[in-house]
């Protein structure tokens, strides 16, 4: 039996070393974000990477989506995350696949 993937693609956020002492003024809006676009199906996961944070992962089904949200987030526009990149991850086995 061929296992086909799924396609979703990953979000990596490479914050700011001052990220967590920053964030508190914009992370309402930045969840907000997230929030809506779980509500459109867009988002299904994310979250912070390391202790301490130094990078954050977002998966989404659509570059544009994700693309879209870095745009927006207000971590991204208030120099938090001074890099993102989208990254396509073929996803073989897990919920998304049918496997486990």
């Amino acid at each position: 039996m061929t296992i086909e993937p799924t396609y979703r693609f990953v979000l990596l956020y490479v914050v700011a070393d001052d990220y967590v002492a920053r964030r508190a003024g914009f992370r309402e809006a930045h969840l907000n974000l997230a929030r809506e676009a779980q509500g459109r199906g867009e988002l299904l996961m994310g979250g912070a990477l390391g202790d301490p944070v130094d990078r954050a992962l977002l998966v989404f089904i659509s570059r544009e989506a994700a693309e879209a949200f870095a745009r927006q987030d207000p971590y991204v526009v208030n120099g938090l995350v001074p890099r993102w990149e989208v990254q396509p991850w073929a996803v073989v086995v897990g919920a998304t696949t049918g496997s486990s």
